[in-house]
């Protein structure tokens, strides 16, 4: 089944479609997209990303919808799985999330967004494109 994904590059192009065949640890990936009503594929080198956010929708839920900064204390009682992790990269934006599996040895790693409410469902983060990485207790 495809994953909707919005690949964003390090120097500020993104690119929305689908995939079936996104792996960490190849060097290239294809989103396909509909172009004047046909499906186009576009093969992604994954050293030129920043990340690859797989979505819900690819345009976005809500573009009214107020950008919320959440805190892992705005979670409440909800019982978190995975280690909190805030992760900042090189064009300043941060995020905050959850992963269940970080090595700097590896390519980039997968989290999980805190927000609920975001388009976000998994963000692969590409470590070269990362400036600073938390983690929280």
């Amino acid at each position: 089944m495809p994953n909707k994904i919005v690949a964003r590059f390090i120097d500020g192009r993104i690119a929305r479609g689908s995939t079936t065949d996104f792996m960490p640890n190849r060097d290239i990936f294809h989103i396909v997209s509909k172009e004047e009503g046909k499906n186009k594929s576009t093969a992604i080198k994954m050293a030129e990303l920043k990340a690859v956010f797989f979505v819900k929708e690819l345009e976005g839920l809500d573009k009214d919808r107020p950008v919320i900064k959440r805190d892992f204390d705005d979670v409440g009682d909800k019982k978190l799985i995975g280690k909190k992790v805030k992760v900042t990269f090189l064009d300043g934006e941060e995020l905050l999330g959850l992963t269940l599996g970080y090595s700097p040895q590896r390519r980039g790693f997968f989290f999980t967004p805190i927000d609920p409410e975001s388009n976000n469902e998994r963000v692969f983060a590409v470590l070269t494109a990362v400036k600073d990485i938390e983690f929280y207790e």
